[in-house]
């Protein structure tokens, strides 16, 4: 009896090794095909699916991805990562510029909306003016088209030397607010200053005109 269970034993070892062995031979590993298509990066770069599992890589720099806002843009030359200078900030980034005893900064804020909020209330509560802290009148508003999305522009205010203007984003679970901070601007009192022109604005619209995400 002993032995007719141990020959039954390597009856079905043999058997199952012939059979993986069969399987192998005839249908061999074969490499993993992934499908030709690219992701375009926000400067404009191209990356190819790789891996097992075919993902797409993430961008090279210049390119930022900012998971917490879902948004992706590529940095422009001449600013690097800084700390962020309150709670509702994502992300900030300052120029590395030696001629300025000040930085001038990019800083990426994001406002949730609840139930009861809108964008535009939000809008409204945190564009406050540089020097008075009060909410700025619906003149200093306007609004302009910089890649693919409509951003509402704000000029907080000019104030020694300092001039930071805000573009808001709307989004329909939050409101992104992207602030070019320009500092040590020696004639921030002339009144035809062209704002755009200063370095952190110039740079901001630069960015925001590779903006990725909804």
């Amino acid at each position: 009896m002993k032995s007719l269970l141990i020959g039954v034993v390597l009856i079905l070892v043999v058997g199952l090794g012939g059979f993986a062995y069969r399987n192998a031979v005839e249908h061999p590993s074969r490499p993993i095909a992934c499908p030709v298509d690219a992701k375009v990066c926000p400067d404009g770069t191209a990356v190819a699916r790789v891996g097992t599992t075919c993902d797409f890589p993430a961008c090279p720099a210049p390119n930022v991805s900012l998971a917490d806002a879902a948004i992706a843009f590529a940095l422009p030359a001449g600013f690097a990562a800084t700390a962020s200078p309150d709670a509702a900030t994502v992300a900030a980034y300052a120029a590395t510029v030696a001629s300025l005893t000040a930085p001038s900064e990019i800083i990426i804020r994001r406002y949730l909306l609840d139930a009861s909020s809108t964008a535009l209330a939000v809008i409204q509560e945190t564009a406050l003016g540089m020097a008075s802290g009060a909410p700025l009148p619906a003149t200093a508003f306007t609004s302009t088209t910089l890649g693919t999305h409509r951003f509402t522009v704000a000029a907080i205010g000019r104030f020694e030397g300092v001039v930071d203007t805000a573009y808001y984003l709307s989004r329909g679970q939050d409101v992104l607010r992207f602030d070019a901070v320009d500092q040590g601007v020696a004639n921030w009192t002339d009144p035809g200053l062209k704002v755009s022109g200063l370095p952190a604005n110039a740079a901001l619209r630069v960015l925001l005109a590779t903006l990725q995400g909804d």
